[in-house]
């Protein structure tokens, strides 16, 4: 067995520790006090100095001057109960059916491992502690403090559990090309009318008539205006307005969720979202603002970088354990770091269907075989090692 596989088994129960214990905390956004203060404890345990980059983002570094790579975990979790029913669950309200206790388990164990070998690294390792990717924020206050520099970073390497499909089996890594993940935006729509008693609609513009006109005129972005070979989602997924059944309403919200895979299509659809809405509403008397809450665009791997880890990773594990997957449905802010260096997403199988593990990401129930952790932490662990092995020569 490759030596930093059997080291990464070495730490199987100290991983496990980890991921149940932030597993429990299950904090949102970037009120992450009990994980960033665990996190961080461990780092320095470790024999790092950690450092807080951003609101609530940690970061060390390991090895020497040279080329630099960054290697991420994600650390919040989403507010919704749990309903797994592990022993170890969050009974605050919260829960990480994200994956992003593992994430941030397999990370620890990876610095512990990359510690233990600093003086075979042939440059620096970066690691990047981020909170609040479930709102699309994280990433980029990281950014906007400077994780990317002092030293510069070469190239990132984020790593992401999948469950609940046939083929997240435990322990294989799914290697996804060209487009891993789309566009993800919020965008928030408010349509102004007029009051008026219900007896009397002729004196009032009503918002929700408006705003019933605006969700079915969006329906047709995606029937209409792109080519039908476009994975794209134009979503109202919340509406609210009105005061009274008897009363004309005059406002309403409507909250939209836009994904594509091409960045043209999102810049498109961005645009004609927002000209549909204000017409829309001009058409009936009304008006429309419309607000981008937060928003991503697609995570693409680059081919040539993704190929160069996949060989790194078949050094460790047998060649049916890295395997070509397709694309991921959901957003990821780790976007925010591929659009300013070269960077590759992995997936990490933790249960297939076919094992029992029947749900999936962002199901409050999820559950994973946590035998799969591990060879997470070998896989960031030989990555780094072998990038800054072929970069730093």
């Amino acid at each position: 067995m490759n030596q930093i596989l059997t080291d990464a088994q070495s730490l199987h129960d100290e991983i496990i520790t980890n991921r149940r214990t932030i597993h429990q905390f299950a904090e949102i956004g970037f009120d992450l006090p009990q994980t960033y203060a665990y996190i961080f404890n461990k780092l320095t345990e470790y024999g790092y100095q950690p450092k807080k980059v951003g609101k609530m983002g940690i970061t060390c570094l390991a090895g020497k001057p040279g080329r630099t790579i960054l290697l991420r975990a994600d650390m919040d979790a989403l507010p919704m109960a749990e309903e797994s029913g592990e022993s170890f669950a969050a009974v605050n309200g919260h829960c990480h059916s994200c994956g992003h206790d593992c994430h941030s388990a397999m990370l620890l164990g990876a610095a512990k491992l990359l510690k233990q070998r600093e003086n075979e690294l042939h440059g620096t390792v970066k690691f990047m502690f981020q909170p609040a990717e479930e709102i699309m924020g994280g990433a980029k206050d990281m950014l906007d403090n400077g994780i990317l520099e002092n030293p510069k970073v070469d190239m990132a390497l984020g790593l992401h559990i999948i469950t609940g499909n046939t083929f997240s089996k435990t322990g294989r890594i799914c290697c996804i090309h060209h487009c891993v993940a789309v566009s993800g935006d919020a965008v928030k729509i408010t349509v102004h009318g007029k009051d008026a008693h219900g007896s009397l609609p002729e004196n009032g513009v009503d918002a929700i008539h408006i705003a019933a006109h605006i969700i079915l005129a969006l329906e047709e972005l995606t029937a209409r205006e792109l080519p039908m070979e476009q994975d794209s989602i134009v979503l109202v997924g919340r509406i609210a307005g009105g005061t009274t059944c008897n009363s004309v309403a005059g406002e309403a919200v409507l909250e939209v969720s836009i994904r594509t895979n091409s960045p043209k299509e999102r810049e498109f659809l961005l645009k004609r979202v927002e000209e549909i809405a204000v017409g829309v509403a001009a058409t009936f008397r009304g008006c429309a603002t419309v607000e981008h809450l937060y928003g991503v665009p697609p995570l693409v791997n680059p081919e040539p970088e993704l190929q160069e880890f996949q060989s790194y990773l078949r050094e460790m594990l047998p060649r049916e354990s890295v395997a070509d997957c397709p694309k991921m449905g959901g957003s990821e802010d780790f976007t925010m770091l591929a659009e300013k260096v070269p960077a590759v997403f992995l997936q990490l199988g933790v249960g297939s269907i076919e094992e029992g593990y029947t749900l999936g990401p962002h199901q409050p129930a999820m559950r994973v075989n946590e035998s799969a952790l591990p060879i997470g932490t070998a896989v960031y662990a030989q990555c780094a090692m072998r990038w800054l092995e072929n970069h730093n020569s």
